[in-house]
């Protein structure tokens, strides 16, 4: 296993993650690599579409020993753009 660089506190609190509810998954053809297409709902900071190839904000998984993708999602409900930290 390789071990990327660790970063500081001060470096996390520079990026801005939050939740999000996916309200519509599509397939992408066009993509150069397989990809979904994602509708996602950031509560006060409105409804957000992103995809493997776009860039505009970041969907968290982790990939099984299968190379299979599973999304991180918190242990209990929490509101649409809360930001974690």
């Amino acid at each position: 296993m390789t071990t990327s660089p660790t970063i500081e506190w001060p470096d996390f609190e520079k990026i801005d993650i939050r939740v999000g509810t996916i309200l519509e998954v599509n397939e992408f053809p066009k993509a150069k690599r397989p990809a979904w297409q994602l509708t996602i709902d950031f509560g006060p900071l409105g409804i957000k579409k992103s995809s493997a190839q776009i860039t505009e904000l970041l969907v968290l998984g982790v990939y099984t020993d299968k190379k299979e993708v599973v999304l991180i999602q918190p242990d209990r409900q929490v509101e649409n753009g809360w930001k974690l930290g």
